[in-house]
């Protein structure tokens, strides 16, 4: 990193961080040689990078897979109407907006679905982890992922006027698997039950002061609990973190079972109607907007995808990657179908 409190207006930028004594200014030149991965840039995520921008963290990579849409723009503070109406990347959108609000900070972005298989890159040189995900399959694979390779993961999750959120540090405090086995990771979701955008804030500004204590090493200071609230309902609760479980897959047996799961090539993202559909060769966007123009009802194309709204009210939105959403069912059969009618088998 190259970030340094002798670099022109970096002690007036973060003059008043460094007058809170447990910060000062050798722990902003930590938070100055700090790199960061934020995975989900959606509700919780969109807080969460603005707090490490804003905290002059100096590396902070962002991860996602999706893209910008007007119901998203009720919590997910980072986008505006522009943006959804380009369906922007989150990771392109989020990362224009972080940059005008602090230029002197890396932000590196990863238009990408998390998987086993980029895991491992997508954590290379990352000094802690922050969970903006809103699935347990991901998050299971972060705390997965973080255990192995020895990274602080800070969990928090958002789902209609609850909160709940903390940090996990391999070799010191459970993991994830131990507070949640994947057998009970099911469940209400935003898109099931909805959210309310004050509960996001909080969970993010929770997970990012834990962060914050870690980067510049106050670790006295570090909170020693799962800390869960209802904001609508004023409810709070801490339950102490137990020791981590001897039978548990991850932090005790160390068999890390997330990484080693087969890729899943149609997965449905719950509460959604959305399937999405990996295995395909990166796609030449003009080249496949040009062949399915005939068939749909409106196309829109930009960089990083292609929107096609289908004669049966189906969108589809191709990624650069080679990802495919079916959007506009639950059904993967049915998904599956309109894919090798559209895309091929």
């Amino acid at each position: 990193m190259t970030n340094t409190l002798t670099q022109e207006g970096h002690r007036e930028r973060y003059s008043r961080q460094i007058l809170f004594q447990p910060i000062g200014t050798e722990g902003q030149k930590k938070l100055l040689q700090s790199a960061v991965c934020i995975v989900g840039m959606g509700a919780l995520g969109t807080v969460l990078a603005s707090h490490m921008v804003r905290a002059g963290v100096g590396h902070v990579r962002i991860v996602d897979r999706d893209y910008v849409e007007m119901s998203n723009l009720q919590r997910q503070m980072l986008y505006d109407e522009q943006d959804a109406a380009e369906s922007l990347p989150k990771v392109i959108a989020a990362k224009r907006k972080l940059q005008k609000i602090n230029s002197s900070v890396f932000v590196e972005e990863l238009f990408a679905d998390l998987t086993p298989s980029n895991i491992d890159s997508a954590l290379e040189g990352i000094d802690l982890v922050l969970d903006g995900t809103d699935n347990f399959q991901t998050r299971f694979l972060l705390n997965d992922g973080c255990y192995r390779a020895n990274i602080p993961f800070v969990y928090g999750g958002a789902v209609s006027s609850r909160g709940i959120s903390a940090i996990f540090v391999p070799g010191k405090t459970p993991c994830l698997r131990c507070l949640v086995p994947e057998a009970d990771s099911g469940g209400e979701t935003c898109d099931t039950v909805g959210v309310i955008s004050p509960v996001v804030d909080i969970v993010a500004s929770y997970q990012a002061i834990e962060a914050i204590k870690w980067l510049v090493g106050d670790i006295e200071a570090q909170r020693t609990s799962v800390l869960s609230f209802d904001l609508w309902h004023h409810r709070i609760h801490e339950l102490k973190q137990t020791p981590a479980r001897v039978d548990c897959p991850c932090c005790g047996l160390k068999l890390y079972p997330a990484l080693h799961q087969d890729e899943k090539l149609v997965l449905s993202l719950c509460g959604r109607e959305s399937i999405q559909i990996s295995g395909h060769a990166p796609f030449d966007l003009q080249e496949w907007a040009n062949k399915l123009e005939a068939t749909a009802k409106s196309i829109k194309v930009n960089p990083y995808l292609i929107r096609i709204e289908l004669l049966e009210h189906v969108r589809l939105v191709l990624f650069e990657d080679g990802r495919v959403l079916v959007q506009g069912t639950d059904d993967p059969a049915r998904a599956r179908t309109l894919y090798d009618r559209y895309i091929g088998s």
